[in-house]
């Protein structure tokens, strides 16, 4: 087994935290550009599932895989628009088509998935079983509920939200790249001693 460099040991670098204004927005965006990624992840893992004959498949994988994706990307768009990505940024895409439209669709579809129904007859319908009509005694026999399965998007949406995320991973990152050159100037006025001083963070950045 090789040996540890203690030269390079010693002379490696410390990072500590900035709570700076900047450094703020840049960690917004490296979450977002996180939660595009596992958007795309889950688009990749959901196209393998519905390639698999029906019979073959875990009903509850697929279901689960398209909710997750759902809750990751709205989780992208901040409610008031000064952290997260907004419409504006589905707007200035390089794509084709009702792009909006399809971003409007998820967020809404994820809407149905983390609120209750305000009408219950959308997710389950309630209805009476009748005695056959050719009997002679007609009656209620029993009561019968029909649980709405969630309707499951097709292998061509799931490859436009995919390629919607990518998208929007790309253009996020970018704007991080530059934002990232605002931290570092804005890092270089702060005291010095100060930064020395600071813990340092836990993680790798």
């Amino acid at each position: 087994m090789a040996g540890t460099d203690s030269t390079a040991a010693e002379g490696a670098g410390l990072t500590v935290g900035l709570d700076l204004p900047s450094a703020r927005v840049l960690a917004d965006q490296a979450s977002v550009v996180a939660d595009l990624q596992f958007v795309m992840d889950c688009c990749t893992r959901l196209l393998a599932e519905l390639d698999r004959p029906e019979d073959a498949r875990d009903p509850v994988v697929p279901q689960a895989l398209w909710s997750a994706a759902l809750v990751a990307y709205a989780r992208c768009f901040g409610p008031d628009g000064e952290l997260g990505l907004a419409a504006g940024d589905v707007e200035e895409l390089p794509l084709q088509g009702a792009v909006l439209t399809f971003h409007q669709w998820l967020i809404a579809e994820r809407d149905t998935l983390v609120a209750h129904g305000a009408d219950p007859f959308a997710a389950a319908r309630v209805g009476a079983a009748l005695a056959a009509p050719e009997r002679d005694g007609r009656r209620v026999e029993g009561i019968a509920v029909f649980s709405a399965s969630r309707v499951l998007i097709d292998a061509t949406g799931v490859r436009q939200l995919g390629g919607l995320a990518a998208a929007l991973a790309r253009h996020t990152a970018e704007k991080a790249q530059h934002q990232q050159h605002t931290v570092f100037v804005d890092a270089q006025q702060l005291d010095i001693a100060t930064l020395y001083a600071a813990p340092p963070l836990p993680t790798q950045p």
